[in-house]
């Protein structure tokens, strides 16, 4: 499953607030849909936190975002661990991101590494396009010769091959695009849009979203499954 986490700032506008206040908010329903992934058994869980593009937006907001990003991963590192979850991210090296972070990134992946319960891919500076665009070079770099590169072969070359397909994607804040996210795992994902902003998502909203993929009838352009 993957979810892109929206409407931070729109909350916080809605509220009066500097559209910065919202991402603070944004980390409880994380650490809670984390949770309540785990507990329902999935194995699977990638979360967008940050697009190569979102580096457009005020140098202040992206700082704030940042740090954020940092209390969030310090302030459930332990709980995760104890869980058995595998952390690790997903996105290209960028010198904006600060040491801080880039060290409590490094370090919840190295101490999570072992854990064999659910894997949790924070995408932080990603985009799908770059990411098949790095396959792409690394096959070349590679010297696999045209004819023989498959599906495959692109696949085994992305930045975390292990990955599955994606079944499920949920957005919050009501818009219905995919953001450039995971582009390669989502070609037969199922989508749910949610008009909720994202601190305003609940468990139940979460739960809620995957009985929709439940009631799905997944074709992947053959007689229908459930």
């Amino acid at each position: 499953m993957a979810c892109i986490l929206d409407g931070n700032g729109r909350w916080a506008e809605e509220r009066g607030l500097v559209r910065s206040e919202g991402h603070g908010h944004g980390a409880d329903p994380a650490r809670r849909m984390v949770e309540t992934a785990d507990d329902m058994g999935l194995q699977w869980l990638s979360m967008y936190v940050f697009s190569t593009e979102n580096w457009a937006r005020p140098a202040a907001e992206v700082a704030v975002i940042m740090r954020a990003i940092e209390r969030f991963i310090d302030a459930n590192l332990e709980s995760w661990h104890r869980r058995g979850i595998r952390i690790r991210y997903l996105g290209q090296p960028h010198n904006q991101v600060p040491s801080s972070l880039r060290s409590a990134m490094t370090r919840s992946a190295a101490v999570t590494a072992s854990n064999t319960g659910m894997t949790v891919t924070v995408a932080l500076n990603h985009g799908g396009q770059g990411d098949i665009v790095h396959a792409v070079r690394s096959i070349v770099a590679a010297g696999v010769p045209a004819g023989q590169i498959t599906e495959r072969t692109l696949a085994a070359h992305l930045p975390h091959p292990d990955m599955p397909p994606v079944d499920l994607l949920i957005r919050t804040s009501g818009e219905m695009r995919l953001s450039g996210f995971l582009l390669w795992h989502m070609a037969y994902a199922e989508l749910v849009f949610l008009p909720d902003l994202w601190p305003d998502m609940t468990p139940e909203k979460f739960r809620e979203a995957i009985e929709i993929y439940r009631h799905r009838s997944r074709r992947f352009g053959k007689v229908a499954t459930r």
